[in-house]
């Protein structure tokens, strides 16, 4: 599956990055980045390279949750922020 995920910045408040798919937006928690740097917040960079690394399991949940499902765990802490459509 190719998967089109890009990365649109950080949410400080959320402690989230923000992503976009081909069907919406959405908040990726950095507790499922947890491991690059025990008991820290992962480096932007860290968080870049771990977002391309599960891009097609990002884009895979942000459909699901564009569809009105849950995504698997651990993917179901994504938040949709916006639906494909409203994005364009």
């Amino acid at each position: 599956m190719s998967a089109r995920v890009a990365v649109r910045g950080r949410d400080a408040g959320a402690e989230a990055y923000r992503v976009e798919t081909d069907f919406g937006q959405a908040l990726v928690p950095e507790c499922l980045m947890g491991g690059l740097r025990p008991g820290d917040r992962p480096s932007h960079q860290e968080a870049y390279e771990w977002i391309a690394a599960h891009r097609v399991q990002i884009a895979r949940a942000v459909e699901t949750l564009a569809k009105g499902a849950t995504p698997r765990a651990p993917y179901d802490l994504l938040s949709l922020t916006a639906h494909a459509s409203s994005c364009r």
